[in-house]
């Protein structure tokens, strides 16, 4: 039998993310790897699975043939991983979260309703990190998973990416920013901003964008709800700073408008931050694997 598993994963995970580099990415794979293995099939069988000249990427039916398979089959497969590692005691633990990130709600509350399923014996709970510094209580095991967008060179810690993002300025759709192309840190010096109740130094429009130039805005208006924060932008209240996953909705429906922080943008990486000594533990692993799954199936919807 030629095919395997990894071919399947491989034709499954470029369907998903929509280009070769991303899938990469997502396999731990150079790009070079991942299309060698393709290539490798198609001469096996003497067969071409994607139309090379098509942008994006395009299953000749041969590939999407493959890929039916990989989507029938992958799911039984990680289903009977999981039976087995039930099966050998890794269901039991606990799963303390601090979140430092208010809009991870979006895809965190989903991925969990999967999670509490598949893990009933484990104890979950969420907390923020607002008031408190989480690495510290992670290291010490008060906490057992902190979601950030910090890889912190921490000893004893073990950092998993779980997505990309771009930070995005939102503003009603006839504010006078809409007509640059981006933003720059002095823009912000006559605006309002809305930010979630967290201190600047733990925001990234802050952190990475507006002390660098030594810029504040007029004035800070705080909100806890994102959907609250969203509606004070839309009513012209202020403007405000997401992450793109946030907005995607929004924007389809011109609720409001995006611009990029500067002309490279402001982009970052989510991450779960576990203890080293664990970083092996099976209730981990699989809530880290369901958050990326789910980011992925967001990211993918949105393409569609």
């Amino acid at each position: 039998m030629y095919v395997e598993l990894r071919h399947l994963r491989s034709l499954k995970t470029i369907n998903e993310t929509g280009n070769l580099a991303q899938a990469a990415a997502r396999l731990h794979l150079t790009q070079s790897a991942l299309s060698h293995q393709i290539k490798a099939v198609e001469t096996y069988f003497g067969i071409t699975l994607y139309q090379r000249k098509h942008k994006p990427l395009k299953l000749t039916p041969a590939g999407s043939h493959l890929l039916r398979l990989a989507q029938q089959l992958l799911p039984q497969v990680e289903a009977t991983e999981y039976e087995l590692k039930r099966m050998a005691g890794m269901d039991a633990g606990r799963l303390h979260i601090t979140l430092e990130c208010h809009s991870c709600f979006e895809w965190l509350i989903p991925t969990l309703d999967i999670y509490r399923q598949r893990w009933p014996d484990v104890e979950v709970d969420i907390r923020m990190g607002n008031n408190f510094d989480p690495l510290p209580s992670l290291v010490l095991g008060d906490v057992d998973l902190v979601i950030n967008s910090e890889r912190i060179g921490q000893e004893g810690l073990h950092f998993a990416p779980l997505f990309d993002f771009e930070a995005l300025t939102i503003m009603p759709n006839d504010h006078p920013l809409c007509q640059k192309h981006w933003l720059e840190p002095t823009d912000f010096s006559d605006q309002i901003l809305i930010t979630y109740p967290v201190a600047p130094a733990r925001l990234d429009i802050f952190t990475h964008f507006l002390s660098p130039a030594n810029i504040l805005p007029k004035e800070i208006r705080q909100s806890e709800l994102t959907a609250m924060l969203l509606q004070l932008v839309a009513s012209r209240r202020g403007i405000a700073v997401l992450p793109d996953w946030v907005l995607t909705e929004y924007l389809q429906t011109n609720y409001v408008s995006a611009k990029s922080l500067g002309e490279s943008g402001l982009h970052g990486t989510v991450f779960a931050a576990i203890r080293q000594r664990e970083a092996t533990q099976a209730y981990l692993l699989d809530f880290i694997e369901l958050a990326q799954q789910t980011m992925l199936e967001k990211q993918t919807a949105t393409r569609l």
